[in-house]
């Protein structure tokens, strides 16, 4: 599922943001302003994915949900509050997006004849190779 599909969904209205001081750039700045955006994402009481796509959410973002079942996520990397607070919500729809996307099934294929016939001609020319080396071994000793 692309990010684009996921905006369409009208999330954005059952984000929470909370900001703080960030240890990122900004010199003096970090000092005086909360630059530092938390998103925070609950899973288990959002209207806006179906109860499938919160189970394959759960089962691909374990590591990154709380006991509170919300997402997490946290943004520093910008000097100003507004950058960070579009960074974090771009990180959130890329995650989610990652995470409902089906991956396609792997079909096993077998070694076409013409590779077949390659590999052993390799093979084949290593050999002979390895046997001149030996029968000119023999001859200088």
């Amino acid at each position: 599922m692309a990010p684009e599909e996921l905006k369409n969904r009208n999330i954005e209205s059952e984000f929470i943001y909370s900001t703080s001081r960030s240890s990122g750039p900004g010199g003096q700045n970090v000092n005086k302003v909360s630059s530092k955006v938390e998103l925070r994402f609950n899973l288990l009481f959002t209207s806006c994915f179906s109860e499938k796509e919160k189970e394959i959410i759960f089962r691909k973002l374990k590591n990154k949900i709380n006991k509170e079942s919300e997402i997490i996520m946290v943004s520093q990397s910008e000097r100003t509050q507004l950058m960070n607070k579009t960074v974090v919500t771009e990180k959130f729809y890329n995650l989610v997006s990652i995470a409902l996307t089906v991956q396609k099934q792997r079909r096993p294929t077998r070694p076409t004849l013409s590779s077949k016939i390659k590999r052993l001609d390799l093979k084949h020319s290593r050999a002979v190779i390895k046997k001149f080396r030996k029968d000119s071994g023999e001859a200088i000793d």
